[in-house]
């Protein structure tokens, strides 16, 4: 016999797989495609806003957004895994302390303004590393590659490149 957690997570599961959602918190700024039917015809509006708050809850989970509308705040409350919502795309990652952004109901214009996350990318992907760390052969053959494929500058560009910022330097100082 199963549990209702178990069910829950076989039905996520199933949705996920249909359906890309991608990984936000509260304090980005997300734009959700929201399925509108009129009639016989079928239709997507975008409600673009800062997500709130969000609760994971398996299938129960949900998440809210507040945008500005004609200087009226408006909040909407979405389930994630409903078939109500086309799309869900992070435009702007927010940088905050708090789970729950309802202080922002009270606050207008700069007050209300959330700073932007900066997210440090680093070149190597991690997949790579344990590959390598595995074969050391790879690890030869790769060094090789790099020096073969690392253009060679002329020493004249380098002179031109060098002559420009000593310009640019003197230009500075006067």
């Amino acid at each position: 016999m199963k549990n209702i957690e178990e069910i829950n997570k076989e039905i996520v599961k199933k949705i996920l797989t249909k359906k890309k959602i991608p990984e936000f918190f509260a304090g980005d700024i997300i734009k959700v495609g929201v399925r509108i039917s009129e009639g016989k015809r079928e239709r997507i509006q975008y409600f673009e806003g800062v997500c709130i708050a969000k609760k994971n809850r398996d299938v129960n989970s949900s998440f809210t957004v507040r945008k500005i509308s004609f200087g009226e705040g408006v909040e909407r409350t979405f389930a994630l895994y409903s078939p109500i919502i086309g799309s869900i795309k992070v435009i702007r990652s927010g940088k905050v302390k708090r789970a729950k952004l309802y202080y922002l109901r009270d606050r207008k214009g700069k007050s209300a303004r959330i700073s932007e996350k900066i997210k440090k990318s680093i070149g190597v992907d991690i997949s790579e590393q344990t590959i390598e760390a595995e074969n050391p052969n790879v690890i030869e053959a790769k060094k090789e590659n790099l020096q073969k494929e690392t253009p060679k500058v002329d020493k004249s560009i380098e002179k031109k490149i060098e002559s420009k910022k000593k310009e640019e330097l003197k230009k500075e100082k006067n």
